[in-house]
Formats: C-alpha cells, sequence, structure tokens
C-alpha cells in the first residue's frame, strides 16, 4: 500500500509520468533492494501487478492505477469479522453522495476547464449533464465559470 500510495502520488504531481528511483524509493518506503529479483521491493512491484493495481506498460514502463477497485465478495468474505463490518461501513460511506457544496466546487472547476477548452457555454452545460450533474447545478457552474473568465480577463 505503501508502494501505491507513493507512485499515486508522483502520479498525481506529474501526469504526463516521470522516472522512479527504484532504490531512492524501496529506502523511503524502508524495504531494501537487496536479493534482486527477490527483494522486498521488487514483489511489493510484483504484488501491485498481480493484484491489478499496477502493470507493466513496456519494459522500462509501469502503469498504476491512481484509485484502487473495490474488493471482490469473494476477497471480502476471507476478511475477518471485524474487518467486513469496517469494509462494509466504508462502502456504505463511499456511495453517499458528496455534500452540495463539494458538488458545486466540482462543477464549477470542470466548467471553467470546459471554457478554457473553447466550448461554449451551452455545450459545457451540456457536458455536465453528461456527468450528471443536476441540470440547475450545471447551469449556476457555467454562469459562474463565465463570470471567472470575465474577471480575469478584465484584470489582465
Amino acid at each position: 500500500m505503501w508502494l501505491l500510495r507513493r507512485l499515486a502520488t508522483e502520479v498525481d504531481a506529474r501526469p504526463e509520468g516521470f522516472e522512479l528511483n527504484l532504490a531512492e524509493t524501496a529506502r523511503a518506503l524502508g524495504v531494501g533492494m537487496r536479493g534482486g529479483k527477490n527483494s522486498p521491493f521488487v514483489r511489493s512491484i510484483e504484488r501491485s501487478c498481480r493484484f491489478g493495481a499496477a502493470r507493466f506498460a513496456g519494459r522500462d514502463t509501469l502503469a498504476v492505477r491512481r484509485k484502487l477497485p473495490p474488493l471482490t465478495l469473494q476477497q471480502v468474505e476471507r476478511l475477518p469479522e471485524r474487518l467486513r463490518r469496517e469494509h462494509a461501513a466504508f462502502v456504505e460511506a463511499a456511495n453517499q453522495p458528496p455534500p452540495l457544496e463539494q458538488l458545486r466546487s466540482r462543477a464549477q472547476r470542470l466548467a471553467l476547464s470546459l471554457l478554457e477548452l473553447g466550448e461554449t457555454p451551452d455545450d459545457a452545460e451540456r457536458q455536465l449533464h453528461r456527468w450528471r450533474f443536476h441540470p440547475a447545478l450545471a447551469h449556476e457552474a457555467v454562469r459562474w465559470a463565465q463570470a471567472e473568465r470575465a474577471a480575469v480577463s478584465g484584470a489582465g
């Protein structure tokens, strides 16, 4: 998990890709590179691939998921009872809709991005609808994004 978190952080910071210093990363995670193919670090990478969290996309390229899929029913059934309850609570919480302010902020950021990419306000609003934002929220977000762009262009 530490390896995946570290890689996800790097991907977030540099989505175009990055070169990973293996020895430095292994040391930062508290595992060594000794033992070649049997080193704890190499085994961590192999396990990440085996469980679908990463895959080799070339001889020297590792593609890493930024979000992990949920556990399968079979995986959940193998958990101790306490962890099953915690997992069920986690899944239930994750399935709750985000608070309105969080949705509003996300819709505004997306609307602003769409306008900056050259979409018309109507097209941006339709895209927000396709992304399942409520029509009123999509309309409000696009109007906010238009005002934000006008304020920035007027200030510059």
